[in-house]
């Protein structure tokens, strides 16, 4: 069993971005359109912007405002499937015998998104990048209860995941649409306002139907709409949330 207390939390759908608009859909959750819409990143100057991929956007869309320009905080980056946009036109290219671009090539490794944070916002502590199956958002919490466990006053965590390209359909099922959230993580024995939960692991036999919608977005959920718990069932493992 861990525990951790949010003390901040920051999320970006397409047409969902700011706490009223999240508030809204806790209340009534769908599935968004998923117009390939990404986030303006002001945060960063325009030439910086325009380097980056639309899922490196959305992740400095939603860590940058949960970390001070002179803080320095360990970023745990967690994401299913990556820069699957980036890897389709590289093995295009492979297809097609085309010279690999080096830069592309580097942007699309799966720690790539976490070096660009630390180059862009001058973070020279620990960061970690991390890909589960479906309970992803679950593993990124474990990492980041490990990092507080070693000394950390604060965590910042961020999971995201992009609509992948055509190509990927019937492969790729548990993105209905691109989405992050970032969540700045504190020591649950510490004495200071945020939501503290506990989570637990035990295993899980028979089947689940599939949520509708990310495991990070029904955590979020959960959150704005006071839930006192929350269970997250996939293949032999049933996370338990529990708010204390």
């Amino acid at each position: 069993m861990i525990a951790l207390r949010i003390e901040q939390w920051r999320a970006w759908a397409p047409g969902v971005a700011t706490e009223e608009a999240w508030l809204a859909w806790a209340q009534s959750p769908r599935v968004l359109a998923d117009q390939q819409e990404q986030p303006e990143c002001l945060s960063l100057p325009p030439m910086q912007r325009r380097r980056l991929s639309r899922l490196a956007r959305m992740t400095m869309e939603v860590a940058s405002p949960l970390c001070g320009d002179d803080e320095q905080l360990p970023f745990v980056f967690a994401s299913r499937h990556g820069e699957t946009t980036r890897t389709l036109d590289l093995l295009g290219d492979v297809a097609g015998e085309q010279p690999l671009s080096p830069t592309q090539f580097g942007l699309s490794v799966h720690n790539a998104i976490a070096g660009q944070w630390s180059l862009l916002r001058g973070q020279r502590g620990e960061s970690v990048a991390i890909a589960g199956e479906a309970d992803t958002f679950e593993h990124a919490m474990l990492e980041a209860s490990t990092l507080l466990a070693a000394g950390a006053s604060s965590v910042l965590a961020v999971i995201a995941e992009e609509v992948p390209p055509d190509a990927y359909d019937g492969w790729i099922t548990d993105v209905p649409f691109s989405y992050a959230v970032a969540l700045r993580l504190g020591r649950a024995d510490v004495a200071m306002p945020g939501n503290t939960w506990q989570l637990d692991l035990d295993r899980h036999d028979g089947d689940t139907p599939p949520c509708p919608w990310p495991h990070a977005l029904d955590f979020l959920r959960a959150m704005q709409t006071a839930a006192p718990s929350l269970q997250h069932a996939w293949k032999r493992r049933r996370w338990q949330w529990q708010r204390s």
